[in-house]
């Protein structure tokens, strides 16, 4: 008898797990491969997490967050939107929130539709609940083809999800893209789900949530990219009541709570201007793309900290295999796409593995 249930046999280990693995195995690799800051948490947000556990501040909170930090919340979405109908809940990161609202609207046979290249965990995400992924190409240039999506849109399409800035691409789609994809979901009746993790770093401000114009929009945003906080586990979801009911249920049986002392830092952290390492993160965005720009095939990225360049030969998984030969950890693009074309850096790094991540791409292109 196998053991196992059908759902997780139709999903593999994450490809960018397998790449941090293998950086264990090499002597001083330059990695450009991880998402994660390469500053520290600020000091004021450590102090208020550690003031947090010394106080007794220990136990569960409500299954929707902590009072005081979910109010702070709530008046900033207040502020931002002004919607009748938004309510926040706290939750354990944004890929809890991702996966209580997997839970909460997908239905087996239910589509999905991403745009390709996606985030590593929205496929996977939409398999576990026996949803169906439809995948809608943005290559060349990644823009949101507004024909594209129309024609993907069947009876059977519950949710469309919009990472921006992008993760793997940093791309940030202009005004007019997003409002359209508001519009057009507001339109059919079907839940747009804006994942907001890298809204603050937006370089060119151009960054725009579809909230704006569709007040049923789901948005998923957290701590973990703008303030460094990645090991902390503290995200946030605002939509509508609605939908923030259902996901509350099954976070009590789930998750139950995020980390209790999280959340009093979290509140601190709402206070602390991520203004100077936003201006740090342009500039190495400005470094990697001119330096690469003549002899890489580059979409300028509009946010985040990745670029994601055409590979100038073979696979995207070849090329890396040759950057790994070199002591350099990237990621092939099919990690976060149909295609096998291009491969994503990240910029998370200091300027020196930056510096030798660029002298070893030169030499390979």
């Amino acid at each position: 008898m196998n053991l196992l249930s059908k759902r997780t046999q139709r999903i593999d280990s994450s490809g960018i797990r397998k790449v941090f693995d293998l950086a264990r195995s090499l002597k001083d690799p330059v990695n450009l491969s991880i998402g994660q800051p390469d500053f520290d948490v600020p000091d004021s947000i450590k102090q208020a997490g550690i003031k947090a556990i010394q106080d007794g501040h220990n136990g569960y909170t409500p299954t929707q967050g902590l009072p005081q930090l979910r109010e702070k919340m709530q008046l900033a979405v207040d502020a931002e939107y002004g919607h009748e109908d938004r309510q926040v809940f706290v939750s354990s990161g944004t890929s809890g929130g991702l996966v209580l609202a997997m839970q909460a609207l997908v239905d087996p046979g239910d589509e999905v539709i991403l745009f390709d290249p996606f985030f590593v965990m929205y496929e996977p995400l939409v398999q576990l609940v026996d949803g169906v992924p439809v995948l809608i190409d943005t290559y060349p240039d990644f823009r949101i083809d507004l024909d594209k999506v129309t024609a993907a849109i069947t009876d059977k399409t519950k949710l469309i999800i919009l990472n921006s800035p992008s993760n793997p691409t940093g791309y940030v789609p202009a005004r007019e893209e997003v409002e359209a994809l508001g519009k057009l979901c507001l339109e059919k009746g079907i839940v747009l789900l804006s994942d907001e993790i890298y809204r603050k770093f937006d370089y060119d401000g151009d960054f725009c949530s579809p909230a704006s114009v569709n007040p049923n929009t789901l948005v998923i945003d957290g701590f973990s990219k703008s303030h460094a906080m990645t090991g902390w586990r503290l995200g946030m979801v605002h939509g509508p009541s609605e939908i923030i009911a259902a996901m509350l249920k099954v976070q009590q049986y789930s998750f139950v709570c995020a980390p209790q002392p999280v959340q009093w830092a979290g509140m601190e952290a709402m206070n602390v201007d991520v203004t100077p390492y936003v201006d740090t993160y342009r500039k190495k965005r400005d470094r990697l793309v001119e330096a690469l720009q003549e002899k890489y095939e580059i979409v300028k990225p509009g946010g985040a900290f990745y670029v994601f360049p055409r590979t100038p030969w073979g696979t995207g998984t070849e090329f890396v295999a040759k950057a790994i030969e070199n002591n350099l950890l990237i990621i092939p693009g099919n990690i976060f796409s149909q295609s096998d074309t291009h491969f994503r850096i990240s910029y998370a790094a200091s300027d020196e593995t930056i510096d030798r991540g660029i002298e070893i791409l030169l030499q390979l292109a």
